[in-house]
């Protein structure tokens, strides 16, 4: 290695002569090439002797003029980055990494005739390489040829891109059905993002580079909410990967399939303390169902098949971590080209045991008044389970998760029941006298009367009786649970009279909703009108993101759902949510790659949030007008984070530290490219609205509401 302190020796200095003659016989460099007197002369050279055919190709760097005596640049050539300098002997063109860890040359400068590498301090001939004596370690050298119009460089012809351990794993994943990857690229995941590019060219997957590693772990999350199906989020090693874990945990709690992505630091560093080295393995234990490390010997293929089949079989979190160096090594010819889902799972449509299924049944033939309460597990199964309800004249309530299940149209729905919900939910689940679940995990906020004869019907063993014990625990795929219930109930003598007396609880309902939407304290819009005016204008197969705060209890309130498919971050319940969800629902209407179109095709994506959850993604805008993403967001500004307000309010205590210093947010959008709305009237939000959800692209409205009018 050469030393910093090292002075510089007149011998070694370039000769005015064939100056690359002298360079060393080094990987890469091309030391065997033909000498030329003169060749880096500012003259152009005329006696040049052919190099050999396909195995070199000359290149423009610079022009003559373009880079003054005593300085140094950078040049990428196709895919190679070079250090070009100018002497008073003339031109000279190393590899651009020094030997020692790879400092970049071209931003390094010229010292008493040595070009000294920024990083450490190491010198180096400028011309061809050589470091003073001791020292040996060159960089690669090239042979370079001044002509009229510039500098030229003779560099090998680039080989063909070897196929890598990082190519096998991103063929895996896209055979599992991995289309789109929401992240970010950096220094620690620079193989897998190249192997990432490569899929991205052929059409195997599309790649949306994010401005926070959270919002990429949200997209993705919200992709597999929404169509159960996977999306990857990628990061590099520290703290992108720990950015990651938010919007993870907010899978796992949900039970939606996505796939983590880690880039590492090389293996030789790991565990010593170099820079972001930190134990991901330790840090995703938690929160992955499946975590491994792709090491040199591992086999890639299985460890991504493992990974893709937890996530989808589990609905949880899989996370593989791609050390540095190993993303880069060639693919093993050993190994199968790629994995895929075929053979690897099976039909998940499980049946109730008989048992399960007479006892659920003796329960409710002997029910006057039966109840049903779907969440969002029931996703799947919603139209078997609307079915049982109509054949056994059965009231239908949804979780606050489940919300948007079954229309609020529907003779039967009487919306959400819990906290976030409607005075007829909660009318009938105390008249009720037996109760049917599905996908339900009986959450405090929901409020489901643990006394009442219980049938809960669910795909997950743990899930049943996870808080208490329940009359019939029944383990089977809700859809399939609802059919068989649904034909062993078929001589059950109905009441017939449910309907009538859902209507009249609504026109209760609907005439205080009324009263409320006339509130007025000259302090800002109150949220009965908002969400009023969404329910008429929110087209009705739309996909809602809704974020977490007094705006989401008033839409579980105020908002009627007719069809619209809704997503919130449910059980872990993270501020921020709604508009990386948004983005990654709007790459589920898109065309999946290598597929012939999406089942959500051509459906709005509309996202709600309050200012506060709105203000931990809000540079994400700037990535939804880079891929051209149709979302409108509504944005309740009521300028401080409302809900915690409400709740020092309830606890007796000052109201502190909640307040918020906002911008204008619709300026700011408009500042990002999207289009952007101010509402401080009634009156203005139909027409902004309208306007906003026919914008064939981003566009918020943001919405000046009261925090008390709730």
């Amino acid at each position: 290695m050469s030393d910093t302190t090292q002075d510089p020796d007149p011998s070694e200095t370039p000769s005015v002569a064939g100056s690359n003659a002298e360079t060393p016989s080094v990987a890469g460099s091309n030391a065997e090439t033909p000498s030329v007197a003169g060749s880096n002369a500012e003259t152009p050279s005329v006696a040049v002797p052919a190099l050999p055919d396909g195995e070199f190709a000359w290149h423009r760097l610079v022009g003559v003029d373009e880079l003054d005596v005593g300085r140094v640049t950078t040049v990428t050539v196709e895919r190679e980055s070079l250090c070009v300098t100018r002497t008073d002997t003339g031109f000279g063109c190393l590899a651009n990494a020094c030997p020692h860890q790879g400092g970049p040359l071209g931003e390094g400068s010229i010292e008493g005739g040595w070009l000294r590498c920024p990083w450490h301090g190491y010198d180096y001939s400028p011309t061809n390489g050589k470091p003073p004596p001791p020292f040996d370690d060159a960089p690669a050298a090239y042979r370079t040829e001044v002509r009229p119009d510039g500098v030229y460089v003779a560099l090998p012809v680039l080989a063909t891109r070897t196929r890598t351990v990082s190519d096998q794993l991103v063929e895996t994943m896209t055979a599992w059905g991995v289309g789109w990857v929401f992240g970010m690229v950096g220094h620690s995941n620079l193989g897998f993002a190249d192997a990432l590019r490569t899929a991205e060219a052929r059409g195997s997957l599309q790649f949306i580079g994010v401005r926070h590693e959270g919002a990429a772990s949200f997209a993705a999350t919200a992709y597999g909410k929404l169509t159960g199906s996977l999306a990857a989020c990628f990061a590099i090693a520290g703290p992108g990967s720990t950015n990651l874990l938010t919007g993870l945990y907010d899978a796992k709690m949900d039970r939606a399939p996505v796939l983590a992505l880690s880039g590492q630091v090389p293996s030789s560093v790991r565990g010593r303390g170099a820079f972001q080295d930190t134990d991901l393995s330790a840090a995703f234990a938690d929160v992955a169902r499946y975590s491994q490390t792709v090491q040199a010997g591992s086999d890639a293929t299985e460890l991504m098949n493992l990974a893709c089949k937890t996530a989808l079989v589990e609905r949880d979190v899989a996370h593989l971590v791609l050390p540095d160096e190993v993303q880069v090594l060639p693919a093993p010819a050993a190994q199968r080209a790629a994995g895929s889902p075929e053979g690897r799972t099976g039909d998940r449509g499980v049946s109730p045991a008989p048992s399960a299924l007479d006892a659920a049944v003796d329960v409710l033939s002997g029910a006057a008044r039966p109840m049903i309460i779907v969440g969002h597990g029931a996703r799947n199964g919603i139209d078997d389970i609307v079915a049982l309800a109509e054949s056994i004249d059965a009231p239908i309530a949804t979780t606050f998760k489940g919300k948007g299940l079954i229309a609020d149209q529907h003779p039967l729905a009487c919306g959400v029941l819990g906290r976030s919900g409607t005075p007829i939910a909660s009318w009938f689940m105390n008249e009720a006298d037996a109760l049917v679940t599905f996908g339900v995990s009986f959450a405090n906020h929901t409020g489901i009367a643990s006394y009442k004869p219980i049938v809960q019907v669910d795909f997950d063993p743990m899930a049943l009786g996870r808080f208490h014990a329940v009359t019939v625990p029944m383990l089977a795929d809700v859809g399939t649970g609802a059919r068989t219930l649904a034909s062993a109930l078929e001589s059950r003598a109905a009441r017939g009279d449910t309907a009538a007396e859902v209507a009249e609880r609504w026109d209760i309902w609907r005439a205080e909703k009324q009263r409320r939407r006339d509130d007025d304290r000259g302090s800002g819009m109150n949220s009965a009108v908002v969400f009023e005016t969404l329910s008429r204008l929110v087209p009705a197969d739309a996909i809602m993101t809704v974020d977490v705060g007094n705006h989401a209890y008033s839409f579980g309130r105020y908002f009627e759902p007719c069809g619209q498919t809704v997503l919130m971050s449910g059980y872990l319940g993270s501020i921020g949510f709604a508009f990386p969800a948004a983005m990654g629902c709007w790459a589920a209407t898109q065309r999946a790659p290598s597929a012939e179109g999406s089942p959500w095709a051509g459906r709005a994506v509309v996202s709600v949030s309050g200012d506060g959850g709105f203000g931990q993604y809000a540079m994400e805008l700037t990535t939804a007008v880079k891929y051209g993403m149709d979302i409108t967001h509504v944005l309740l500004n009521n300028g401080e984070l409302g809900k915690i307000s409400k709740e020092q309010r309830a606890a007796e205590l000052d109201v502190w530290q909640t307040s918020l210093h906002n911008p204008s947010f619709a300026e700011f959008a408009e500042l990002c490219g999207v289009m952007g709305s101010h509402v401080t009237t009634a009156n203005e939000l139909d027409t902004a609205l309208i306007d906003a959800l026919a914008h064939p692209g981003p566009a918020l409205v943001e919405v000046m509401t009261d925090p008390l009018l709730v």
